[in-house]
């Protein structure tokens, strides 16, 4: 396994950690562990999938591009998940866009192991599909967020996911990256950010957003966080932990 200095542990990611130990032994020695800086795309729509990630530090977002560019986010995925899951349930083509929401780092396995291990038909291809499960819930989820939520209360539960995939309270992230997440004009993410700042949620300035007050997030937030958070404890109850 290549490893980077001061590197994490593959543990880190939950997917990897609740690997049973044969499982392990076959994969953890082709992980190698990347760089995932801020705005970095993985794949475009359309790219054959050629490597799998699985994020530790770092939050990867998944997006729709319209054919005038214009784009939203359809999921996110963090130490909780893997990027490419088209390549186990029977395609090799990444049907969005994938770029790094959240700098940090990640490992990364060629795809055919991956395919292979999954082919198996043993514990990873069932943790593998319970957590598919888990992300069709958040994508559906978010299509109903964007059809029906105030921006103030979408820009909350992107922070909330965001922050479950995170060990701190900071979110390196520009304002262009956050309105092409959110499919919204720059201002509307200007106006969103100021309400929260004001009340004393969140500080946002150069980039960089430290949540203040989650508790006040989740009492402003609409019930899809809630409905997306339960549905992946339900689901990968030995995965997402309380």
């Amino acid at each position: 396994m290549k490893l980077l200095s001061d590197s994490p542990n593959p543990g880190q990611n939950h997917l990897l950690r609740v690997l049973p130990a044969p499982e392990s032994r076959r994969l953890l020695p082709y992980l190698d562990l990347v760089k995932m800086p801020l705005g970095k795309p993985l794949y475009e729509s359309g790219d054959r999938l050629s490597y799998v990630y699985f994020p530790t530090t770092a939050i990867v977002s998944l997006l729709y591009v319209m054919e005038n560019g214009a784009s939203a986010e359809i999921a996110l995925v963090g130490n909780e998940g893997i990027v490419g899951i088209a390549l186990f349930m029977g395609g090799e083509i990444m049907p969005s866009r994938a770029v790094v929401q959240s700098e940090g780092r990640a490992f990364r396995l060629k795809g055919p192991l991956l395919r292979e291990e999954f082919n198996r038909g043993g514990a990873l291809q069932h943790l593998l599909l319970r957590y598919t499960l888990a992300m069709l819930t958040q994508m559906s989820q978010t299509a109903v967020c964007n059809r029906h939520h105030t921006l103030d209360q979408q820009l909350c539960r992107w922070l909330l996911l965001s922050l479950d995939r995170l060990p701190s309270n900071d979110l390196s992230m520009t304002q262009e990256l956050i309105a092409n997440m959110l499919g919204v004009q720059g201002a509307g993410v200007t106006e969103a950010a100021g309400k929260l700042q004001r009340a004393g949620l969140i500080q946002y300035s150069r980039g960089l957003i430290t949540v203040l007050d989650r508790p006040g997030l989740e009492a402003r937030v609409c019930e899809c966080y809630d409905v997306v958070r339960q549905e992946f404890r339900r689901l990968l109850p030995d995965v997402i932990a309380e």
